[in-house]
């Protein structure tokens, strides 16, 4: 995807904005999961060190798919009415220009089936432009999830929703296969931010997490997680890079060598961990 925009915490609150928007729209909690860069704040709510934020809103549709038609439908429907409109070229992402003039959102759609090839659009039954892209990893999403009240005020008027969100070890486990798959700085930061600042109490406990929830399938993810340790072997690796210039972005205060090391460690003990 060559059209990202710049991450911001004014974006985020945009992006959460629009999704709180699709779910009153949808009328009840949707079937989709959460992911991607709108769960690192929800993840660390009590980090004093903030989250770069998205303009993106991602989630998982394995478990929309499921549930057949009507619910496709009635996704499709909550889009449009949320004043998203489908992209011309690709049916798994649909946009919407912030009323407040924050950033232009995209809510993207990914699903994780295993009957359908890697990266291949899947078009969903009985709607005009909806469908997911089938990327491996999502699936980790589904699999952990907790259900979470997001508040907004959109129009003036506070509303609620209720959402499934992945988990601390769901994300983690989707991060590392989209960062291995696509390269992209962004994925290295979550990753690295999550497992230095969840509520959970750090790098141990996140792995243990992890291990708990998926410790039986890390083989097949193996080339992934040895893979993001590699892009954290040392300071001067371009995970640990990608780490240390956002974070000292968002806290210009901050040391940009320690927090190279930072991530260089935190990233080296959860291998580490998950390898043993």
């Amino acid at each position: 995807m060559t059209d990202e925009v710049p991450r911001s915490r004014a974006a985020r609150a945009a992006a959460e904005r629009a999704l709180i928007r699709v779910v009153h729209h949808y009328g009840e909690r949707p079937a989709f999961v959460l992911l991607g860069g709108l769960v690192p704040d929800l993840l660390c709510s009590t980090s004093g060190l903030v989250h770069s934020g998205t303009t993106d809103v991602d989630v998982q549709v394995n478990l929309e798919i499921v549930a057949g038609t009507v619910n496709a439908q009635r996704l499709e429907r909550a889009l449009l009415n949320a004043e998203f409109e489908p992209d011309a070229e690709r049916v798994w992402r649909w946009r919407t220009d912030d009323g407040d003039g924050a950033a232009m959102i995209k809510f993207e759609l990914l699903a994780d089936l295993d009957d359908q090839p890697a990266g291949a659009t899947v078009v969903f039954d009985g709607c005009n432009d909806l469908g997911a892209a089938n990327l491996r990893g999502t699936g980790f999403a589904v699999r952990d999830i907790e259900v979470r009240q997001l508040r907004a005020r959109v129009g003036g008027v506070e509303q609620i929703a209720e959402i499934n969100v992945t988990g601390l070890g769901g994300f983690l486990m989707a991060k590392c296969a989209a960062a291995h798959s696509r390269r992209k700085p962004k994925d290295w930061y979550d990753i690295a931010y999550v497992l230095l600042h969840n509520d959970a109490g750090g790098v141990e406990a996140a792995a243990d997490i992890v291990l708990a929830r998926f410790g039986s399938e890390l083989a097949a993810v193996r080339t992934a997680l040895d893979d993001l340790r590699d892009n954290f072997a040392d300071v001067a690796a371009q995970g640990a890079v990608a780490y240390a210039d956002e974070m000292l972005g968002n806290h210009p205060d901050l040391e940009h060598r320690a927090l190279l090391a930072d991530g260089v460690t935190a990233v080296g003990e959860f291998h580490g961990i998950l390898s043993n």
